[in-house]
């Protein structure tokens, strides 16, 4: 059963969201009744359908007797994350053959790396990319000859960008299958001392390469507890993975068994399989706040205050930020994963993992443990189980009943924190998110005068300077998803974690994101209105004193209000923004997306 708080949130999403979900269940309703329309379609359209399969699969699909699979993968050879998915359609398409079924690559979306745009202008399409990828999943199954999808991706907009196409194809069942972490390298500590050096200028540019090859170093997720991972946590937890699937290494037998083990599930949920589990139906309120949950108990990435909303839109779901913020007043903090702490994802694995971390949420009523998952109607329970192979055989057995290191997992009876570290900070320059699972509490409160910057480089640049070694607060604006596609401010964290190690009190305020491995020191992001939009934070000027309470969740500018409500707005010359690398294409993306706090989305 769960919590009294947990249901009244559950209920007072579920009652905002009546109107639109059960327009969602009416349009999904109505595609189910209809079934998929292969053997409806005109003779030329299926053959044009048949024409690149072998002469049985032909046949098959010719006679409509055997289930149809949709491969929508996000291969590529440059992204670590993705490249173990060069394998996985033969894979798959083997394993659907045993299983009496055809599988076929319907098509391939995007997938950028955040890791090699950052602090670069490609990293202004990075959050648009996630809408590109919805729409040319959706296109991937558009065909319409299908009768469920296998949807392959990892990291950190491919995840949402497909959980969006697969609710828009609501009336087909949807596994989400993983690639895994690369194994560890360099200590993520050690990591975060080379780069800081680096920023202070005291080892060079050879010195740093080596240290970032010591970590990315072979196909993979990377190890930090960024968005890509935590996007794997939310498949898993919101059941759209296998039990346990989430950080199994790469390129392993088990790996390989569980990537087949999905592809023989997806015939069993099937319209024509006898546990017909369509993901528009199988994914409702409970699912997403299970998500909610599992964010905040694991300290992940805050780019999913983000992603979520715009993933439950998808399904007819309507959450805000105060939803998270509610929530995270009594979920506790069970992990600590760089980040917030120096382990990475495969010790967390090792610790136990998933299965022990759902395991504990369950046994203190902090998830809806009755939503319904991929792997059983009957809900999370069996995600308590953990994927082992005995003699080349796959099967599931309970998990460790505790943490095996619980440095890094813990139960909810001494968790690491009482709360889930996520705040909604409020105040007269608008709304905003801030994280303080990783920042010590000394730092989380800073009043400090203003230093008002229009880019990042613009800081860097006066770091390099000198001119920043004493206390303020960096306000960085017109970084929103209207002003240039809210890019991830990662290369500001080094310095500012170098000026907060020599005891200033430093902090950022911005309309920008900051990456899910960001941390140290206390920030406010994603505020909204955005700076384009007429926002405050685009009248704050140089010396300003800010108060940024991210305990309290407070954010202001502490000047006359009158004379602060009658500064004009700067004119801020935005078009460098729009030219290049890209972003040309982009500029209808610019004009229709919606705020952060409503996803960032350019869908209705």
């Amino acid at each position: 059963m769960v919590q009294d708080a947990i249901a009244r949130v559950t209920d007072r999403i579920r009652a905002r969201s009546e109107a639109g979900r059960a327009a969602y269940l009416a349009r999904t309703g109505a595609l189910i009744s209809r079934g998929v329309h292969r053997s409806a379609v005109g003779c030329a359209n299926l053959a044009h359908a048949l024409a690149g399969c072998a002469k049985a699969e032909q046949d098959d699909l010719k006679r409509d007797d055997k289930p149809n699979i949709g491969i929508v993968t996000s291969y590529n050879d440059m992204l670590s994350a993705h490249q173990p998915f060069g394998r996985f359609p033969d894979l798959i398409k083997h394993a659907v053959r045993e299983a009496g079924g055809i599988a076929q690559v319907a098509g391939g979306v995007p997938a950028m790396c955040d890791g090699v745009t950052q602090g670069r202008e490609g990293m202004e399409l990075s959050l648009f990319s996630r809408d590109v990828i919805a729409m040319a999943a959706a296109i991937a199954l558009s065909h319409d000859v299908f009768d469920g999808a296998l949807l392959l991706g990892v990291c950190d907009k491919i995840v949402p960008g497909l959980v969006i196409a697969a609710l828009s194809f609501g009336h087909l069942p949807a596994i989400f299958v993983p690639a895994g972490p690369m194994p560890s390298g360099i200590s993520n500590t050690e990591k975060s001392r080379v780069r800081q050096l680096y920023a202070e200028g005291k080892v060079g540019r050879e010195e740093l390469l080596e240290s970032e090859i010591g970590a990315y170093h072979s196909p993979g997720t990377c190890t930090f507890y960024g968005t890509a991972n935590s996007n794997q946590m939310l498949m898993e937890i919101m059941g759209l993975h296998l039990p346990g699937a989430s950080f199994v290494n790469p390129n392993t037998e088990l790996r390989d068994a569980l990537t087949g083990a999905a592809a023989k599930r997806i015939l069993e949920i099937t319209a024509r399989g006898n546990e017909f589990t369509p993901v528009g139906q199988m994914v409702d309120e409970r699912t997403v706040v299970n998500g909610m949950i599992g964010l905040l108990a694991t300290g992940g990435s805050t780019n999913h205050t983000i992603h979520l909303v715009a993933m439950a839109r998808a399904a007819g779901i309507a959450i805000t930020w105060q939803d998270f913020s509610d929530l995270s007043e009594h979920i506790p903090l069970l992990t600590r994963i760089y980040p917030n702490g120096s382990a990475d994802v495969n010790h967390f694995q090792a610790a136990g993992g998933m299965p022990v971390l759902i395991g504990a949420l369950l046994d203190a009523g902090l998830l809806h443990g009755d939503a319904r998952t991929v792997w059983s109607p009957d809900g999370l329970q069996a995600y308590r189980d953990q994927p082992v192979l005995e003699e080349k055989v796959l099967r599931w057995k309970p998990a460790p009943a505790a943490s095996l290191n619980r440095d890094i997992l813990r139960d909810a009876t001494e968790p690491f924190s009482k709360d889930g570290g996520l705040r909604i900070m409020h105040g007269n320059l608008g709304q905003a998110v801030t994280k303080i699972s990783a920042v010590k509490p000394e730092h989380r409160v800073v009043v400090a005068p203003a230093r008002v910057f229009r880019s990042q480089e613009a800081m860097q640049e006066a770091f390099k300077a000198g001119e920043l070694h004493r206390d303020f607060v960096a306000i960085v604006t017109h970084q929103g998803p209207k002003a240039n596609g809210m890019p991830e401010l990662h290369k500001l964290t080094p310095p500012l974690g170098v000026l907060q190690d020599l005891g200033f009190k430093v902090g950022l305020v911005t309309d920008g994101r900051m990456s899910g491995a960001s941390g140290k020191v206390p920030s406010a992001i994603h505020v909204t209105p955005e700076s384009a939009c007429g926002g405050a934070l685009a009248k704050v000027r140089d010396g300003d004193m800010i108060r940024l309470d991210c305990e309290a969740g407070i954010l202001e500018v502490q000047v006359d209000q009158a004379e602060f409500a009658a500064r004009p707005l700067p004119e801020v010359d935005l078009s460098a923004h729009h030219h290049g690398i890209g972003r040309d294409l982009f500029g209808a993306f610019r004009a229709a997306v919606a705020g952060a706090d409503l996803g960032a989305s350019v869908f209705a």
